[in-house]
């Protein structure tokens, strides 16, 4: 099986923009590939957080992932920092990544302009970071969002210009491209964040669910129940494609279209899939929750799986280096 890499910041729960742009895919490519999934709290430290909360966010999100179908006897689920091996061959890298082309990410103009006051050193450097996780297990595959996409061009280029100076050790990672259409958060103006509170967390209740579908944005035409609208510019019908079956969203667009269903319609039917379909998630997170030593069991294997692949890579970076070993 190929080997692919992926990760995933330690924001706690999980919400549908999670689930959806990520975890979902992560379920499927453990049948296909040898993945290791990585929960990135180095990568995190990069944002103002509280430290203190940090293990709990960390011990969520983990319990979320194994929840929704991850399964730690076909991936290999790990946390960041307890890989050292990661920061090491971030710093090799460092040598050979070019200044320029860091200074052009989008991501890092995007972030600086989000966060003004902690433009730190690690915003910057973070792409070589991201290139250290997937190269230190010599993934062959990522998969990344359209977002995230210059990113991976740039661990492709470090990974040529490493074996160009020092001898050919790592590959060219392919993209592996998720087929999550783009989602908006429940206000149809952004990305699904929960600083901005326009997303639904995979652990809400039945309640909490229907709530916040019934204040989510709709195909703005549709003023009025007479309204009729274009499912195509409705952010809820983007969710019926994940959640409802054909014969379901057949029925949304041709009341949309014609207006003999209103929006309250649509977000209540699209409450009762969603509901249905967390029905799994849910029974596994309860039982997770109830037995944590699980999900701890599954990190400890996890990261002793990972620490014995990254050793055996920094021992080839190291001779190609020519460091005293």
């Amino acid at each position: 099986m190929k080997t692919l890499f992926s990760g995933i910041q330690p924001s706690g729960e999980l919400h549908l923009g999670n689930y959806l742009g990520a975890i979902r895919n992560w379920v499927d490519l453990q049948e296909t590939y040898f993945c290791y999934l990585c929960i990135v709290d180095y990568h995190a430290i990069t944002q103002s957080y509280e430290p203190k909360l940090m293990k709990q966010r960390v011990l969520e999100m983990a319990t979320d992932v194994l929840a929704c179908g991850v399964d730690p006897d076909k991936a290999v689920l790990f946390v960041q920092s307890h890989v050292p091996e990661h920061t090491e061959l971030c710093w090799v890298f460092n040598a050979v990544a070019g200044f320029g082309d860091l200074s052009r990410m989008t991501q890092f103009k995007d972030k600086s302009a989000r966060q003004p006051e902690n433009v730190n050193v690690g915003v910057f450097d973070y792409p070589v970071l991201q290139a250290a996780d997937i190269l230190l297990y010599k993934a062959v595959a990522v998969p990344v969002g359209a977002d995230q996409s210059q990113h991976l061009e740039l661990t492709r280029r470090i990974a040529r210009a490493f074996n160009h100076r020092f001898g050919k050790l790592f590959p060219e990672p392919d993209t592996v491209l998720s087929q999550t259409p783009k989602l908006l958060g429940l206000d149809g103006k952004a990305k699904m964040s929960k600083s901005l509170d326009n997303t639904l967390a995979l652990a809400a209740t039945d309640k909490q669910i229907r709530r916040s579908l019934a204040r989510a944005a709709t195909d703005p035409a549709r003023v009025t129940r007479e309204d009729k609208g274009d499912p195509d510019n409705c952010n809820l019908y983007t969710l019926h494609r994940f959640f409802s079956d054909e014969e379901r969203q057949a029925w949304v667009r041709q009341g949309c279209t014609t207006a003999d269903i209103g929006c309250v319609d649509c977000k209540n039917a699209l409450a009762d899939n969603v509901i249905d379909h967390l029905g799994d998630y849910r029974r596994r997170r309860e039982d997770l929750l109830a037995h944590p030593e699980k999900v701890h069991d599954a990190l400890q294997r996890g990261a002793e799986k990972a620490r014995a692949t990254a050793r055996k890579t920094m021992e080839q970076v190291h001779k190609k280096l020519g460091l005293w070993a």
